[in-house]
């Protein structure tokens, strides 16, 4: 019986790849990569030599039985997102249920995870928080955010540069303009930001500054 691990890469810098994920990478069989493209950047710097297999949202569904034959034949495998951690918004928990169910040996690597710095240097209570990840863009989108407004964690989530005014307009709306929030972008890269303020200031600086990057939003729970 072969071995599945879910190994979390950089959401940015290489520098924040762990010894053991490289290690890891360079001896199993295969790894199973969201874009083999992105991750074959990571495994040219760190001269990672192993085989590639595409694993992402549009085959996982068709790929699945093949890679438990082979794991249940004895082949070892790692799982990459094209940063972070694996399962977080990204493809991973189909892959971990089946192998469960087959009896297959799985082990996730600590690692990145974008949310985690974002909550860490948002200034907001830390202590209990929930996670969104990305909202339903069209479909149960409102529903969604009505559920949240009486929320008392704080809530985090991922969103693009291109929705993000209409998202921070869609809080406030419905928590209100006075709700505190903590925007970060490119978290780990060059041109890595924090904004913090009011959804209405928030607003106000995306407004004024096009949005640009990957962006975490932390958004205060509603007070007691």
């Amino acid at each position: 019986m072969g071995k599945l691990y879910i190994v979390p890469t950089p959401v940015g810098n290489l520098e924040d790849m762990t010894f053991r994920a490289i290690r890891i990478l360079k001896e199993v069989d295969v790894v199973l990569a969201e874009d083999t493209r992105t991750t074959g950047v990571l495994f040219k710097h760190f001269e990672i030599l192993t085989k590639m297999h595409s694993h992402h949202k549009f085959n996982e569904h068709k790929a699945i039985d093949g890679i438990i034959r082979r794991l249940s034949a004895g082949e070892n495998m790692a799982l990459v997102s094209d940063a972070g951690t694996p399962g977080i918004s990204d493809p991973g928990f189909l892959i971990v249920r089946e192998c469960v169910r087959a009896g297959i040996e799985v082990e996730c690597l600590p690692g990145a995870v974008a949310f985690v710095p974002a909550l860490v240097v948002s200034g907001l209570p830390n202590d209990r928080f929930c996670f969104g990840g990305f909202l339903p863009q069209k479909k149960g989108r409102m529903t969604r955010l009505q559920e949240l407004a009486s929320e008392s964690r704080t809530m985090l989530f991922y969103e693009s540069p291109f929705r993000l005014v209409k998202t921070l307009t869609q809080f406030a709306e419905v928590f209100g303009e006075d709700r505190q929030g903590s925007i970060s972008r490119e978290i780990s890269k060059l041109h890595e930001e924090t904004i913090r303020g009011s959804l209405s200031e928030l607003i106000a600086h995306f407004t004024e500054n096009t949005p640009r990057g990957e962006f975490v939003l932390v958004i205060a729970g509603k007070a007691d």
